[in-house]
């Protein structure tokens, strides 16, 4: 019995190494010696070789990665970076909210003071556009600079 109290927590942490790799991108450059992971199941945009354009969670399925029901291989993408969440919801609220009170400030100050503050409702319209569509400040990895993607397995 003592055998097997052992034998049992042990090969219950083996499975757990084994269970514990997860895919991943490795994108590298061999000019600068950089290196960057990214691991499957995170969002990511990327680019192709003949323009199409994805974003989303991609995962990881032989020599390509899926996205959105669509595989690519790794052949034929022009450029990945990542794209998180957290970035793109503040960054978009941001740029809405900003705008959203320059125009009402605009609107306010135009029919209260002076009527050339109609003026600001312009760059509150271009807040509000450019947090429609939120800014990505994330690094672009391009073929064209020398980076090169391969598919590697990591532990957890």
């Amino acid at each position: 019995m003592k055998k097997f109290a052992l034998l049992l927590p042990s090969f219950l942490f083996f499975i757990n190494l084994i269970s514990a790799q997860v895919k991943a991108i490795k994108i590298t450059n061999e000019t600068a010696q950089k290196e960057k992971i990214i691991k499957e199941n995170k969002r990511v945009k990327v680019f192709t070789v003949d323009g199409g354009k994805l974003r989303g969670r991609f995962k990881i399925e032989a020599d390509s990665i899926l996205i959105q029901g669509e595989r690519i291989n790794l052949s034929d993408i022009m450029a990945i970076k990542r794209n998180p969440l957290l970035v793109s919801i503040v960054t978009g609220s941001f740029l809405v909210y900003v705008g959203s009170i320059t125009i009402g400030l605009g609107v306010l100050i135009g029919v209260l003071v002076d009527s050339s503050a109609f003026l600001l409702t312009i760059p509150g319209a271009g807040l509000i556009y450019a947090g429609l569509k939120p800014p990505n400040f994330s690094k672009k990895f391009k073929i064209e600079r020398n980076w090169t993607f391969e598919i590697i397995v990591v532990s957890d």
